[in-house]
């Protein structure tokens, strides 16, 4: 009886999947075809969705954290301006920090402004993932560098090796019937490969349908540091 439930609730996948395959041609597309309309169908939900996210305002909450405990919070208003850049004020004031004296002080000083190069780094690291690239994703396909494949969810992963950097890795999950992102996690580094740096990106929907980035999460395991932010509280 076990197994006769397994394989009927197994065939509404089975199913789903074959309908999406069929409506996409995939029995005829051989795999580059396959990967060149999916990219097509992201690159159309990203195009979609940036639209309507012109007449939202959100919030924009940065926290960085160092051996598991929180550095810095901030928090700025966003929404985007006329030149369709996303325009970002400050709602947090600056934080006061007390400065040491003496050689302790200068060793601190010099630990914060090692750590705060390090920052804009990874911060111009995120820039080259954030928000995923239609164009980098195409370069990577031509390359031979791409693959796809389906879940028995109806979901769609794309994987690109070399999609910014020699060696790094860009997965995208897309909910192939909803035509929406679901999530990106990136394996990348910053100077040197040893460097390594993750990255995981959390998409979510407003009740309209848009799709947007609601969490993205940079892992520096090499200098035990995190940086998550959080967009919410959108408003018409």
């Amino acid at each position: 009886m076990r197994i006769g439930s397994c394989r009927l609730n197994t065939v509404p996948r089975v199913m789903s999947l074959v309908l999406l395959a069929a409506s996409l041609g995939w029995t005829q597309e051989n795999p580059e075809e396959k990967l060149k309309a999916w990219v097509a169908e992201v690159k159309a939900s990203m195009a979609q969705s940036k639209e309507s996210m012109r007449q939202y305002t959100w919030v924009e909450t940065t926290e960085i954290s160092l051996k598991g405990e929180v550095k810095s919070r901030k928090q700025n208003d966003c929404r985007y301006g006329p030149d369709g850049t996303v325009q970002k004020t400050p709602t947090t004031a600056p934080e006061e920090q007390k400065k040491k004296r003496g050689l302790k002080g200068k060793i601190i000083a010099n630990k914060k402004e090692e750590l705060g190069d390090y920052m804009e780094r990874a911060a111009s690291l995120v820039k080259r993932y954030v928000p995923p690239d239609p164009a980098s994703m195409q370069n990577a396909m031509q390359a031979g560098k791409g693959t796809v494949q389906l879940t028995p969810e109806s979901k769609v992963i794309l994987v690109f090796h070399d999609y910014d950097r020699p060696g790094d890795e860009f997965t995208l999950t897309f909910d192939g019937p909803g035509k929406r992102i679901d999530g990106v996690k990136v394996r990348s580094y910053l100077s040197e490969p040893e460097d390594a740096v993750g990255l995981t990106l959390t998409f979510s929907n407003l009740p309209d349908g848009t799709n947007y980035l609601s969490q993205s999460l940079l892992d520096a395991p090499a200098k035990k540091v995190q940086i998550k932010t959080t967009n919410f509280g959108h408003q018409k």
